[in-house]
């Protein structure tokens, strides 16, 4: 019960001036003057005052209310080192157990970085996590905040004293006098261009350097690109180190540096670190020689000249050695056509040679066409974009280069209409599965009218043309790749023909498949990380490339089913809680991928620590202190808790104080008027009757 008094006014206070002053000032002048009857006079003054001003008692029902506790758990994986799972694990219990005690404490737990939580798993937010907790609550009602983590929090307030968390105690799981080596990249470039050297920096740390008077030692250094060991080196703990390599392939390359584990050293998890190096092809260098001038022949230059990543070379030869009209020599604007510098001397330098509609005019000797052959099968690419000249007496089929091409001319030139197709191999090869419009029937793109037959063709042919003769044959030849186009009308789809058809997004997957672009061949295992997940894409020609092996940082072996996603594609995901480096193999195919962020904070420093909390705790008036004192056993020695007052001492030597609280919220109020009804008026009545009597006499 709280009882208090209280005055509910019956008239409003101009009127109450009004009234009483008038009557006061009388009742004191006649006391002040000694007036008989001045003091009945002052006592009915008062009696008709208390009623106006209309005296209520008050009778409070109040309920305390608990002050809240904060229980913040550090469930990020650098806990997971050594004993301080256990630690942990038992702190908390226990701290629940002792804070059950108290009825004035409402306790609220929150473990954050725990798995699944993928963002939380980036950094340790502890002081995230307690505000989140004590949102809604008011600061004269926070108890306090109790953290048990191993101390390395990467939220800590750079100025103390300025989170909301009410006493900080600090429960530091470990043990005292860790040790820890880790390497780490300082300066590592996104982007590199294929083939050429870069050139990144690194640092081996070692915590018990300072321990060891500033004496340093070398280590080596395994280098590692995707996955292959590409040789060690030498580096000096605690300085900055330069390395050298040269981008191996286009796309992403993972770099991985690793050391071997110091004994007595702490955990091996930050004993590699990664960076992501995204390669750049230098402009792809094609050679584009035109038989001569027809319809299809800008349709070739325009989509090679509007792909910025490619330098082109073209001839067309207007003008063919048994072309004789009488023109000087010195009047013609032609130049040479400069072959032996192209076919002998600079052919490497290419990598993609494209013959559109040529044939054979002795423009080239026959012996550049052997030439020609070795450089692909020395890793070169060739496209023969075929028109009626390859099936004649002068085809290109007739001399050295035969053996690189991979299907022979019959003779026969079908002139017909008919709508391209893919085959069953083209609905699955990354050149041509997908095309738009091929999913219908017929394909909705439009017809082409010449097609070129050959014989018995070598390699996979992925489109075909009337009675299922070939029309896009892909073929590899020793080390390198040939292509052939067995029609000249791909520009009807170019000019939009009967609506057209994706003769760009064809005629590219073509160029780039015979110059090895990793995303389209035909059989590749590629993975990524998407937060806490790892997704695999396996591209294959066959119907079941069976389930992927990964290989989780920690060396746990785990099988993930690839299903289906697209023709040739098939996909499969792991959901993980584990930060790090994943291999995945399937047949012969291995690929890498990082999971969570790269280098992550949460492994740049995980020997546990009481120092970097502790101006936050000072500052509260809280305290840091070790579960444990180096037994190295999962029992943990915790201080007592106290409820304290507000201004009162927080913490002691073997204590921790949580503040209570003198709030409460009113649950029922009872009135009692002292001048209302029969009471109030007997007062009144006396007051006025005895002032009535005094003046009467």
């Amino acid at each position: 019960m709280n009882w208090s008094l209280a005055f509910e006014p019956l008239l409003s206070p101009l009127l109450l001036a009004a009234v009483l002053l008038p009557v006061a000032a009388l009742a004191v002048a006649g006391l002040v003057f000694r007036r008989p009857g001045g003091l009945i006079r002052f006592a009915a003054l008062v009696a008709l005052a208390l009623a106006l001003f209309n005296p209520v008692l008050m009778d409070e029902q109040r309920e305390a209310l608990k002050s809240v506790v904060a229980l913040v758990v550090d469930r990020s994986q650098s806990q997971s080192i050594g004993e301080r799972t256990q630690q942990t694990d038992a702190a908390l219990e226990e701290v629940k157990a002792r804070l059950a005690r108290f009825p004035q404490f409402d306790v609220r737990v929150v473990e954050t970085g725990q798995a699944g939580a993928a963002d939380e798993r980036v950094e340790t937010r502890l002081f995230d996590a307690a505000g989140q907790a004590l949102r809604d609550v008011p600061p004269s009602r926070i108890a306090g905040t109790v953290m048990i983590t191993d101390g390395q929090v990467h939220d800590a307030p750079s100025a103390p004293g300025t989170a909301a968390t009410g006493p900080l105690h600090v429960l530091v799981t470990g043990e005292e006098g860790e040790f820890d080596r880790r390497i780490r990249f300082e300066r590592a470039p996104r982007f590199g261009i294929v083939g050429r050297p870069i050139e990144l920096t690194y640092r081996v740390l070692d915590t018990s350097m300072e321990d060891a008077g500033g004496r340093r030692e070398m280590v080596t250094v395994r280098i590692l690109v995707n996955g292959e060991q590409i040789g060690t080196e030498q580096a000096l703990v605690g300085e900055e180190t330069t390395l050298e390599l040269t981008v191996p392939n286009a796309g992403k390359n993972i770099v991985e540096l690793s050391i071997d584990t110091a004994p007595g050293e702490l955990t091996d998890t930050n004993n590699r670190t990664i960076a992501v190096l995204d390669g750049i092809r230098e402009n792809l260098r094609v050679l584009l020689v035109s038989g001569e001038p027809h319809a299809g022949e800008r349709t070739w230059r325009n989509l090679l000249k509007s792909d910025t990543s490619v330098d082109l070379v073209h001839f067309t030869i207007l003008r063919p050695p048994e072309k004789q009209d009488g023109t000087p020599i010195n009047e013609l604007s032609l130049i040479a056509f400069p072959t032996r510098e192209l076919f002998v001397e600079k052919i490497d330098d290419f990598d993609l040679i494209l013959f559109d509609r040529y044939q054979h005019r002795d423009v080239l000797p026959i012996l550049y066409y052997d030439y020609i052959a070795e450089y692909v099968e020395k890793g070169g690419a060739l496209l023969v974009a075929a028109g009626p000249e390859y099936a004649g007496a002068m085809s290109i089929a007739r001399t050295p280069l035969m053996p690189a091409l991979p299907g022979l001319p019959t003779g026969a030139v079908v002139e017909q209409a008919f709508h391209p197709r893919l085959t069953e191999t083209g609905k699955r090869h990354p050149v041509t599965r997908g095309l738009e419009g091929s999913d219908a029937e017929p394909p909705h793109w439009s017809r082409w009218f010449r097609l070129i037959d050959v014989g018995e063709p070598s390699g996979a042919v992925v489109m075909e043309g009337p009675d299922d003769k070939p029309l896009l044959i892909l073929d590899r030849k020793g080390e390198g790749r040939v292509g052939m186009l067995l029609s000249d009308q791909g520009w009807l789809w170019a000019r939009g023909f009967e609506g057209g058809g994706p003769h760009a997004a064809l005629y590219r997957r073509m160029a780039h498949w015979l110059m090895k672009e990793p995303e389209l061949e035909e059989e590749r295992l590629t993975a990524s990380g998407r937060g806490m997940t790892l997704d695999i894409a396996r591209q294959t020609m066959s119907d079941d490339p069976g389930r992927a092996t990964v290989i989780t940082p920690s060396g746990r072996s785990v099988e993930v089913t690839l299903s289906p996603a697209s023709p040739g594609v098939f996909s499969g995901s792991l959901e993980t809680d584990e930060i790090g480096l994943y291999q995945v193999g399937n047949g012969d195919l291995a690929a890498l991928a990082h999971v969570g962020p790269v280098n992550a904070p949460e492994f740049q420093d995980t020997v546990s620590s009481t120092s970097l909390l502790q101006p936050a705790a000072a500052a509260s008036g809280g305290s840091v202190r070790r579960l444990n004192g180096g037994s190295g056993v999962s029992g943990v020695s915790l201080p007592g808790i106290v409820p304290v007052r507000a201004a009162g001492d927080a913490s002691g030597r073997d204590w921790i104080g949580l503040r209570t609280t003198g709030d409460s919220v009113l649950k029922s109020v009872d009135r009692t008027p002292l001048f209302a009804g029969f009471l109030g008026l007997a007062a009144l009545l006396l007051a006025l009757g005895s002032m009535w009597y005094r003046e009467g006499r």
